[in-house]
């Protein structure tokens, strides 16, 4: 199953017509979202771990906590460490009918950290990951928007959400395997029920339309000379008129000799190396890729991108963070690691050596990982 699977249903009707939509609900197995951050770990992260700002913050009542309310300072080899979240005034402020929100998640948790990287594969726009722990019956932010579009599903407890739409307030009940989507800018709300609460909130961090195309002229732009506009243009504007008509038809020019296939090659490299690079089990491959044979068990790492573009005789591979270049007859056994999830050397369509190589090739560039 798809991360868009999970949240969202079918993941074709969901980008196809449900990004304009206000609000769209969807049933799945409890497990399957519980497993991602449950009651259990959110304790664990708050009271076992070094756990320090600005990964955690506190709400009570729609205002955000001083940070000297639940941190302290310490040393680690002499050097001092500030913002450590103390565990017993976190708790004391939870108990008291405060909010304690896990950010960026995504950075620290693997399970979310993975969800992530498969639906910014899936979407195409930076995604991320933030927790909201609620005691009984509170409430830690009052009616408010999102800058960007969010899924949101309960892990523990259940959640009453007021979400704000063309025809007025309309009330969800969030439980343990039922997720939701809202658009950014629509206004909402959530209480804690009877128990405390748990859900987490995915963070889409869109990229426009107007974005590329900024990006897409800017080097045309960068060609137009930084003189100074003449003098007297206040008095006589048609001094000014005619020189920027002129400097508008070259910069047309320009922006036509654009290469539409280039300049999305350009974005794609761009969206791809903005991204961290997500190698858990890591250690245990670079440990396992010179012993591995024709078959030992492979696995494309999840959540990890893998583009080829075409160079003539060589292929390039957009592998993230990095990039490889690789004689165009690898196509094919590239074409197979992207089209798999499972397989062993044996399965690509190279001689024995070529294949080999090119396996510890990608898993020393986290491409494949090593199934234990």
């Amino acid at each position: 199953m798809s991360a868009l699977d999970l949240l969202s249903g079918d993941a074709q009707t969901f980008l196809g017509k449900v990004w304009a939509s206000r609000v769209h609900l969807h049933r799945t197995d409890p497990a399957d979202l519980v497993g991602l951050l449950s009651l259990d770990d959110v304790d664990e992260l708050l009271t076992s771990t070094a756990i320090r700002t600005p990964s955690i913050r506190v709400a009570r009542d729609g205002t955000v906590l001083p940070e000297s309310a639940y941190t302290r300072s310490a040393t680690l080899a002499g050097k001092p460490l500030t913002g450590l979240v103390d565990a017993r005034k976190a708790l004391a402020l939870f108990d008291g009918g405060a909010t304690v929100v896990f950010q960026g998640l995504h950075r620290y948790w693997p399970p979310l950290t993975r969800l992530i990287a498969e639906l910014e594969l899936e979407l195409g726009h930076p995604c991320q990951a933030n927790a909201y722990l609620t005691p009984p019956g509170a409430q830690g932010f009052a009616v408010h928007s999102d800058s960007h579009d969010v899924f949101v599903f309960q892990t523990a407890g259940s959640k009453l959400w007021e979400v704000h739409g063309e025809d007025g307030p309309e009330d969800v009940l969030l439980e343990p395997g039922l997720s939701m989507y809202l658009p950014t800018g629509t206004p909402h709300a959530a209480r804690a029920q009877e128990t405390v609460s748990l859900h987490v909130t995915l963070g889409i961090n869109q990229l426009t339309w107007r974005g590329l195309l900024e990006r897409t002229v800017a080097p045309a732009l960068a060609t137009v000379p930084d003189d100074h506009l003449p003098a007297g243009y206040l008095d006589d504007p048609a001094v000014l008129a005619g020189a920027l008509a002129d400097r508008l038809e070259a910069l047309a020019d320009e922006v036509r000799r654009t290469d539409a296939t280039t300049a999305v090659e350009t974005e794609i490299r761009r969206f791809l190396t903005s991204r961290p690079p997500r190698l858990s089990g890591g250690l245990h491959d670079v440990l396992a890729v010179d012993a591995i044979t024709d078959t030992t068990p492979l696995r494309r790492r999840p959540g990890h991108p893998c583009v080829l573009l075409d160079r003539g005789e060589r292929v390039e591979v957009l592998l993230g963070d990095r990039t490889m270049t690789v004689p165009a007859w690898i196509r094919p056994a590239l074409d197979a690691v992207r089209s798999r999830g499972d397989l062993t050397p044996a399965d690509l369509p190279l001689d024995e050596q070529s294949r080999l190589v090119l396996c510890r090739r990608l898993i020393r560039e986290g491409l494949l990982e090593v199934v234990r």
